[in-house]
Order: structure tokens, then sequence, then C-alpha cells
């Protein structure tokens, strides 16, 4: 159950993660005042920096968690000093950046699991050791694909890359993401492969010269819970379907969120870790309470 507000403090400690290329990530540790009973790690939206998770970090570590967040590369306090001219891949944010957070909280004997927002529910099939995480919990993964969004948002989302994106990126050698309140800059190579895979129904599961990677998604054998907002217009229910088809060897649950009807007010494809849903943290955490990794053992 949540704790009371008389709770002892947590700790924060900042973090310099190092990925697998040697690539130095800042992250921040949020430390249960009481001995853990499991590890988190959050995997951060498409150009959302880590300060964004930190209310729902709070919140679990009262809980009894010790919780993870991490700028990916690119992006908060891991991007270099200007991002025109800066390469990099975007899967390295899944099978680099959040597998580097993964191995900083991996201990033996102690559950291990991820909680996803938007990109970070497709990092989980892109990590190089499934074997590590017990479970993960995902909040607005969806494919991407304009065709499951709202008309309205197809209009702006086809506007984005046909129009403003080649101009800006041409302009400026990135992408001005912040400009439009999206979150922060982009890497030139992120904005192009997402647009790319984001022109298919399925995702990056559609790309063929995406096979060899896509292929990794079948050896996920955790369990996964998929929640998305009825008014998600980036993400919402036939989206998440859509994707989450690829993890065909494991156990995938969804949650439909009716924001209204529970009361939270407008979530979108941003509002699932804003101070009104709380309801949706505990939902997560009561989740992880009842897997048999921590029930087990705790």
């Amino acid at each position: 159950m949540p704790p009371s507000e008389a709770s002892p403090q947590i700790r924060v400690e900042p973090l310099t993660l190092t990925a697998a290329d040697g690539y130095a990530l800042a992250a921040r540790r949020y430390r249960s005042p009481t001995p853990p009973r499991a590890h988190i790690v959050v995997g951060s939206a498409t150009a959302v920096p880590q300060g964004f998770y930190k209310r729902f970090a709070e919140h679990a570590a009262r809980r009894g968690f010790d919780v993870l967040t991490l700028d990916y590369r690119g992006i908060g306090a891991s991007a270099p000093s200007t991002l025109k001219g800066f390469r990099m891949n975007y899967l390295d944010w899944g099978r680099l950046d959040l597998a580097a957070g993964v191995q900083a909280m991996r201990q033996e004997g102690m559950p291990l699991y991820i909680v996803g927002h938007s990109y970070g529910g497709h990092a989980l099939g892109l990590l190089p050791r499934h074997d590590w995480v017990d479970g993960a919990y995902t909040f607005a993964t969806g494919a991407g694909w304009h065709g499951w969004m709202p008309l309205r948002e197809q209009v702006r989302v086809l506007l984005l890359w046909r129009v403003i994106g080649p101009v800006w990126t041409r302009l400026a050698g990135y992408l001005p993401w912040s400009r439009l309140g999206m979150g922060e800059d982009l890497p030139l190579d992120v904005y192009r492969q997402w647009r790319q895979w984001c022109r298919f129904p399925r995702y990056f599961f559609d790309d063929p010269q995406m096979s060899a990677v896509t292929e990794r998604f079948d050896e996920v054998r955790f369990p996964i819970v998929a929640a998305n907002a009825l008014d998600d217009a980036w993400a919402p229910p036939a989206s998440r379907d859509a994707f989450m088809a690829g993890y065909r060897n494991t156990s995938v649950r969804t949650v439909t969120i009716d924001p209204q009807g529970m009361g939270l007010g407008p979530i979108g494809h941003m509002g699932y870790f804003r101070p009104q849903a709380q309801a949706l943290w505990n939902e997560a955490l009561d989740w992880f309470e009842t897997q048999p990794s921590l029930a087990a053992d705790h």
C-alpha cells in the first residue's frame, strides 16, 4: 500500500553510467528509505529528459523500490554541446543506454523491473540481456503509424514527417523538436529512423531491413503489462496492440485506461507521469508486487 506522507526522506544520487561503447550517460538513483524490495529502471520516451519521471521515481521509492532514471545519449544531461553533426543509432537508446541502466541496477537475488514510457516499451526487446529483467510495465507504447491516430493527429504527424521535419533538419542539422513543445531537440539520425519506421502499421516489425533486430524480440520471456489511454492520440490502444504483437513469446496483458471514467483528467501521450496519474503508478507497482520474483523472495 502507498505510504503515509510521514514516510522517511528518500535519497537521490546522481550517477554517471558508461554504456558498452564507452558513452557516458547521466543518471539518478532514487533510494528507498527502507531496505528495497526490488529495483526499477525507467525507460524514457523519445526526447524526454529523466527529470520528467522524478515524481514517479520518488513515489516508487517511498513504496520500497530503488529506482534508476537516465538520459539517453543526445538528450538532457547526456547530450553533447551541439546536436549538429552528432551521429548515433536510434536503437542505441535501448541496446546500449537502457542496457547500461539495467546492468547498473542488477543485483543477484533482487527482482528487477522496467517501467517504459513510449519508446521505453520498444526498448525492452532491444536489451542484450533479457534474462536480467523480471517484468515490465509500459505506458503509451505504440507503433507510431499515423493510421492508428485520430484524423486531426494524422494531419499534424504527416505535416511533421513530410514538410516541417525535412526543412528543419536540413537547416539545423538536427530536429528542433523543442519548438513544437514536444520535448528536447532530437539528433538527426533519431529523426530519420523514427520517420522511416512510422511509415509502417507495425513500426519496425514491418521494415524488411530490421528483421535481424526484431527477431531478438522473440527472446523476451518476462511478462509485460501495456497500458494506454483512450485519449492518447499518438499511441491509442489499437497502436499498442499492433506493436505489442511483436513480443510473441511472452505474456502481454493490455490495459486500456479511460481517463474520464477514472477521474484522472486528460492523459494524452505525456500525462501518465504527471501528478494526477498517481493511481496509474500504483497499479504498476501493485502488479510488480504480485510477481513471483518479488512475492517469493520478499
